[in-house]
């Protein structure tokens, strides 16, 4: 793994596959680190003929953090962004895409295939939108347009995230478990021993919880992306779980609705998470999705 400017960031990041391979950039979600990406999937999409590039976003993993924050100011932060008032913000999911784009210049790429999941769904729709010449291609996965009146998380997880945020790592780990198993696929569960390994690990790698809250808090405090979706010409994959319980299943509905030309993959049994069986599932979904962006490209049939 290395380092590299971005926007004003240290990014961490990893570089797999042939340096004169189409590049695929994978954007993580709310919280997560870079190695939330598998191995096991990344190499997939290697073995199909694809450069594959995942990095942390700001304020998260090894990458550049924000500094220091009040946490009981960004918690009422959040409540005013909730009421639709205006807050300033540490940064917002724009300055989030700018980094991405900041990653592709620094690693000399014309363009590449952008793939986001959860928040980074977000982040990618954004980059589609407001830098369109640089996107090859763009997979939205188990994320949304941000409209409001969406169906919101199954209760049992809003119960475990409006938990008391732990104080110790032991107490992290905990929590972190508890997390993972609740938005977890019900069609493909993942062992209790396999979740607490993958919760020690990113915890043992970094921790810090306070960006966390502030990612959260420009999630809240976005505004929805349904007009300016509309102006992707990118061609589109949304990846979704039909069993996921943070984000509806018609949150992927209406991505796929607000973006010209979309392809919708509802998957059942999947949830909110990247569950070992299903990775050769979005391996191939993606794989043949950016080969078919490529084909089109050099002026072949997708």
């Amino acid at each position: 793994m290395s380092q590299i400017q971005a926007n004003g960031q240290t990014l961490e990041y990893e570089d797999m596959g042939p340096r004169e391979a189409p590049a695929i950039v994978l954007v993580m979600g709310l919280g997560m680190q870079l190695i939330a990406w598998p191995d096991k999937f990344c190499a997939a999409l290697v073995e199909r003929g694809f450069r594959v590039i995942r990095f942390d976003n700001r304020d998260i993993g090894l990458s550049s953090k924000a500094g220091h924050s009040n946490l009981l100011r960004l918690r009422l932060k959040m409540g005013a962004a909730m009421l639709r008032l205006p807050v300033r913000l540490p940064y917002t999911l724009e300055d989030m895409a700018r980094d991405t784009l900041g990653l592709i210049d620094a690693l000399g790429l014309q363009r590449a295939h952008v793939v986001g999941a959860s928040m980074g769904g977000m982040i990618a729709q954004l980059l589609a939108i407001e830098h369109p010449e640089r996107v090859a291609s763009l997979t939205s996965m188990m994320s949304s347009t941000g409209r409001r009146g969406l169906p919101g998380p199954d209760p049992k997880v809003r119960r475990g995230l409006l938990k008391r945020r732990p104080k110790t790592r032991p107490e992290a780990i905990e929590y972190g478990v508890n997390l993972l198993r609740l938005i977890g696929s019900p069609g493909y569960p993942t062992h209790e021993a396999q979740l607490r390994q993958t919760v020690t690990r990113t915890i043992a790698r970094s921790y810090h919880p306070v960006g966390f809250t502030r990612q959260l808090l420009a999630i809240i405090a976005a505004p929805d992306r349904i007009e300016r979706l509309k102006t992707i010409r990118a061609p589109t994959l949304v990846l979704h779980g039909a069993g996921d319980p943070l984000i509806s299943p018609a949150a992927a509905e209406d991505t796929a609705a607000c973006i010209p030309g979309a392809r919708l993959m509802i998957i059942p049994g999947w949830g909110h998470d990247l569950p070992e069986a299903l990775l050769p599932t979005f391996a191939t979904a993606i794989a043949d999705h950016c080969q078919a962006a490529e084909s089109v490209a050099r002026g072949g049939n997708a």
